[in-house]
């Protein structure tokens, strides 16, 4: 099983993202640590079989102080069994740690750091309301190879109003000459509750599909160039250090959320924690169930999704979950699929066009 912390604070919010997130303010403390631990206790034997990976995301974990992220691992050590734990990673933003806090987090057995720098050019941050500088962000990767951190991810955005092929083409140059192990490069999407859509709607912030992708191709092609495999959608690494985490979920694999607004699905079953943090934390002190949005899911509920994860991977779908009559035969001849081994996999061509074509096949 797969293990999920959600830690919901920042220090700045983002215009652009829809996770559940606030300030700090007094919320970042020993009750919200101690409430994460009471909720781990309680669902620890959900994992009888052990823990593969945890993820601590946000949010902001690298906010913790380095005195309450020691608590939170120390304390999931006690509740879980992580003999066979193959990847521990937390999402860390520049300007939010210093050398002392990333060795600490690296003893503790963090052996993962996804960095979300999402871009080196001081125009796009100022754009996307980030709140460090490019050299924060080089700084920030230099700290964690000086901690000992040997996975490191650098997320990266494109397809950012005012953002072109020339100043995309200088984040990634910027990226690849810092020699990560992973990249994660997503397309900027206008989601619901979040500041952006707002000034979208109103024909501020403009949205272009022809940017989308050549922007998108520019980073197969010279990612793909520099060594790292194209092996999910938003997601290319070196040999052997694809997410293990993320791959859980895209298999369809159980994985347990702590923390609110966290979600988890096991043995199908689905439900989210109380994306409220105040009353979480009070409501876990008092015993009471934080859960919400229960569901049990189906079958068919289980292959669409698989279709529309799985498809997104290198190692495409399964054939045999595509119902019949199907879209198979047209798309292999439009050139957007292939069928290989008894998966269909997406072109070149498709990769584009990926959450369409998995509308279609479901």
């Amino acid at each position: 099983m797969h293990l999920y912390v959600h830690i919901p604070f920042c220090h700045h919010i983002c215009p652009y993202c829809a996770f559940y997130k606030h300030k700090p303010g007094k919320l970042a403390n020993e009750a919200f640590v101690d409430a994460i631990l009471s909720e781990a206790k309680t669902r620890a034997d959900l994992s009888d079989t052990g823990l593969k990976t945890i993820y601590f995301g946000g949010g902001t974990p690298s906010l913790l102080s380095g005195k309450w992220i020691t608590k939170l691992c120390e304390g999931l050590r006690q509740y879980f069994d992580l003999s066979g734990l193959e990847e521990w990673t937390i999402e860390a933003n520049p300007a939010t740690f210093d050398l002392k806090k990333a060795r600490t987090m690296s003893d503790l057995g963090i052996s993962r750091v996804s960095l979300g720098t999402q871009s080196f050019q001081t125009d796009t941050l100022k754009t996307l309301g980030r709140d460090h500088s490019p050299d924060d962000a080089v700084r920030a990767y230099e700290t964690l190879r000086e901690a000992g951190f040997q996975n490191i991810s650098i997320d990266l955005m494109f397809s950012i109003p005012g953002q072109n092929a020339s100043s995309w083409q200088a984040d990634l140059e910027t990226a690849v000459s810092l020699k990560p192990d992973h990249f994660s490069a997503y397309n900027l999407t206008y989601e619901e509750d979040t500041e952006f859509l707002t000034r979208h709607q109103t024909g501020e912030l403009d949205a272009n599909e022809d940017r989308d992708a050549t922007l998108f191709y520019q980073a197969v092609d010279y990612l793909e160039d520099h060594g790292y495999r194209h092996y999910e959608i938003s997601n290319y690494a070196r040999e052997g250090f694809e997410s293990r985490h993320n791959q859980g979920y895209w298999n369809g694999s159980d994985y347990l959320g702590l923390g609110p607004g966290a979600v988890s699905t096991i043995s199908g079953e689905r439900w989210k924690t109380l994306p409220d943090t105040a009353r979480y934390v009070t409501r876990v002190q008092e015993g009471q169930d934080i859960r919400t949005d229960r569901e049990t899911l189906t079958e068919e509920d289980r292959r669409l999704e698989a279709i529309a994860l799985q498809l997104r991977t290198a190692r495409g779908v399964p054939a045999n979950l595509i119902s019949s009559p199907n879209p198979v035969e047209s798309l292999t001849q439009q050139g957007l699929i292939v069928q290989k081994e008894g998966r269909i996999l997406l072109t070149r061509e498709g990769k584009a066009l990926a959450d369409p074509i998995a509308g279609m096949l479901v």
